[in-house]
């Protein structure tokens, strides 16, 4: 489900007092947020989260009161012992009664935000594929599933977009900067195409490859005997994911999508370059 229908569940429960945008204007130290981030509250129900702990608990209890009639004024909280979280930081939050009339505009925030997401790319429907597709839709990313075989696309889980088409290596030159392709398609001549197209842009935020070190090494041979380089070579991660002994579709997805969270995050920190 994307953050905008979960927002539109939201605000289907809350009555005419409208809901309270809680912003996190400041935060030191060691905070489960960072500034900005945001929830929103009504009598009835909450939607997103500023952190979870008491911390939450407070803000959700000042926010319904002033709801009720309460001052809208900030709160400056430190998280330590007197409020049960051991964080060491201090947090401050502000509060802002929506009213009715402003739920578009709210429905339009968390809608950019969704449109913001950064595009993660499977190249290979199959069962991993569809592991990691059904992971990668609980976080904060755009899936997309590639295909040449219509019955396997057909299984791809609700959420993710889908793309059949003879020639998947076609499709690596238009998608988005930042993003991510993961390739585990049936066929290694196949990976190779999808994985050289993608190593010759220097603008993705990792590419990646199931298999093994062996594999690996052989794709590496052909890639550097066809005309690769070794500079280029170096963005391949190959074999995805960490090397546990639990080989289920399952247990693989987590720990890939776990490896895609991380190289979103390097790419996003270090100013949009390669992560390596």
């Amino acid at each position: 489900m994307t953050r905008r229908a979960a927002y539109l569940e939201f605000e289907a429960q809350t009555d005419d007092a409208g809901f309270v945008l809680v912003r996190v204007v400041e935060a030191k130290g060691s905070t489960p947020r960072d500034q900005d981030a945001w929830m929103l509250v009504s009598k009835q129900a909450f939607f997103s989260t500023i952190g979870g702990g008491r911390l939450e608990l407070e803000a959700i209890e000042k926010a319904r009161g002033i709801l009720d009639g309460a001052t809208a004024s900030d709160l400056a909280l430190p998280l330590g012992p007197a409020i049960g979280q051991c964080c060491g930081g201090h947090v401050t939050l502000s509060f802002e009664i929506i009213p009715p009339a402003r739920f578009g505009e709210i429905a339009a925030m968390v809608e950019a935000e969704d449109e913001s997401d950064p595009e993660v790319w499977l190249f290979g429907g199959g069962h991993v594929g569809r592991a990691l597709t059904r992971a990668l839709l609980l976080l904060p990313v755009k899936v997309h599933v590639v295909e040449t075989r219509a019955d396997e696309l057909a299984l791809t889980p609700e959420g993710a977009t889908r793309h059949l088409t003879p020639l998947p290596e076609s499709l690596v030159a238009g998608i988005a900067s930042g993003s991510v392709i993961i390739v585990l398609t049936h066929d290694h001549a196949l990976d190779f195409l999808i994985v050289s197209a993608a190593l010759a842009r220097d603008d993705l935020a990792q590419v990646g490859m199931i298999g093994s070190d062996t594999k690996r090494a052989t794709f590496a041979h052909q890639y550097i005997r066809e005309g690769g380089n070794k500079t280029q070579l170096s963005k391949l991660i190959c074999p995805i994911g960490c090397k546990i002994a639990d080989k289920r579709p399952e247990a693989i997805a987590a720990t890939v999508a776990a490896e895609i969270i991380a190289a979103l995050a390097d790419w996003r920190d270090s100013g949009s370059q390669p992560a390596s």
